[in-house]
């Protein structure tokens, strides 16, 4: 089985506009067997989005309309390929209710979700952690170092584990080491393996999922998969499922890296 299961969709407001059949065209033709799409969820009504197109999330309005589309595609090519109706639901630290009540309310109608972690809180504003280096740095400026950062990054993520949300919580965490994604840039080598390993023991511990996420291999700041290959192999040991994910936000960027993570005997 080949498997993609971290897919956008024309719904993305920060995506392109590439058709829901483009993306599974290509994944038919590519082999694939199994795919996907997890758009990223409404924000909570209540909190601002900090981007300064405030593009982050679905417009509550679309929600439905995306996940009828991905169902009707979902029916459409039944025959050749499995499509999973998903979402990208963000973990925001102070927000969990509303996140709850939004996953009580679709999680029947799901077949797929993930859970992700893109803002941090800091003195009470929240912040996008992998919107650009420029605004990477001024988290730094506010938090006081990179290794400050990385340390509410990973306890962040260590938050999205343990918190309750309810019957229909992801059960995948997103590119849980994210925080890499301007690496190359802030100059900074820092050795956060110790919270890297703690977080895939708190991961096999939860009996979750990875979203083995290829996107940081395009991204000329980070050049690696979130998590890395290093890690590979111990999440395996910890029997922690990894499911690939493209994380494409368009046509072009479906399936790539692909054969970097699985031509290893370790994921064949």
């Amino acid at each position: 089985m080949k498997r993609d299961g971290h897919i956008h969709t024309p719904f993305c407001p920060h995506g392109t506009k590439d058709s829901l059949s483009l993306y599974i065209e290509k994944a038919i033709a590519s082999g694939f067997t199994d795919i996907s799409f997890t758009e990223h969820a409404p924000l909570p009504s209540s909190f601002t989005d900090p981007t300064p197109l405030k593009d982050s999330g679905m417009r509550q309005e679309e929600l439905y309309p995306y996940i009828d589309a991905v169902a009707q595609a979902k029916d459409a090519y039944k025959e050749d390929i499995r499509i999973r109706v998903g979402l990208e639901v963000d973990f925001i630290e102070g927000y969990e209710e509303e996140t709850r009540n939004l996953l009580d309310e679709v999680g029947p109608i799901l077949d797929d979700a993930i859970l992700s972690v893109h803002f941090l809180q800091i003195d009470g504003q929240y912040y996008c952690v992998d919107y650009s280096k420029e605004f990477f740095a001024d988290i730094v400026s506010k938090a006081g170092s990179v290794h400050a950062v990385y340390d509410l990054y990973y306890k962040t993520v260590q938050s999205s584990i343990s918190a309750e949300l309810g019957n229909y919580k992801p059960k995948r965490i997103g590119h849980p080491t994210l925080v890499h994604k301007f690496q190359l840039s802030h100059g900074e080598k820092i050795d956060d393996s110790s919270q890297i390993i703690g977080i895939l023991h708190r991961i096999a511990e939860a009996g979750y999922e990875i979203d083995l996420n290829s996107a940081g291999f395009s991204k000329p700041e980070c050049l690696e998969s979130y998590p890395p290959e290093s890690y590979i192999g111990q999440a395996v040991k910890l029997g922690i499922p990894l499911v690939f994910g493209s994380d494409a936000h368009s046509a072009k960027g479906l399936h790539n890296h692909y054969s970097k993570l699985y031509n290893k005997e370790i994921l064949r």
